[in-house]
């Protein structure tokens, strides 16, 4: 992994991120585990404003960490299956000092900070299967509505 492409997040903004609550601009996940699943919330965001989903951090505001490239690779593999057209993605890998882990894990942590752009019009379609039919999905609080 290139350790420049890395990015120290601080104590505050980390604080900040935790403190968030989940909304129609910014969604947090512990892991990716399904293709389907993330590409619902890409394509809503998409289709919305935009956002950001945070991967590492646990539904009880848990600094997990992740593998960063597993991640990606989840994500745009997400992006590139079932989301027609595809959305446009950017990421950055964040590095975390833990103050307090757990006995279990490593002080050190990544995350991954996914930025999700506005679509133009049409916006963004997500399909379960090649040849399914394709549904089109907002975000509408914290969470991802079809709308079709």
């Amino acid at each position: 992994m290139d350790k420049a492409k890395i990015e120290k997040f601080d104590e505050d903004s980390m604080n900040y991120i935790l403190k968030s609550k989940e909304n129609q601009s910014f969604d947090r996940k512990q892991k990716i585990t399904s293709k389907k699943k993330i590409a619902k919330t890409i394509a809503a965001f998409a289709n919305t404003n935009g956002g950001e989903i945070v991967v590492g951090i646990s539904d009880q505001n848990q600094v997990i960490g992740i593998d960063p490239e597993e991640e990606i690779y989840m994500i745009e593999s997400a992006n590139e299956l079932h989301c027609h057209p595809k959305a446009e993605l950017s990421f950055k890998k964040l590095s975390y000092v833990d103050n307090d882990p757990s006995p279990y894990e490593s002080a050190d942590k990544l995350l991954l900070l996914v930025q999700v752009e506005k679509a133009p019009s049409p916006g963004v379609l997500w399909r379960e299967s090649q040849n399914s039919e394709e549904k089109f999905y907002i975000r509408q609080g914290d969470r991802s509505i079809s709308i079709s």
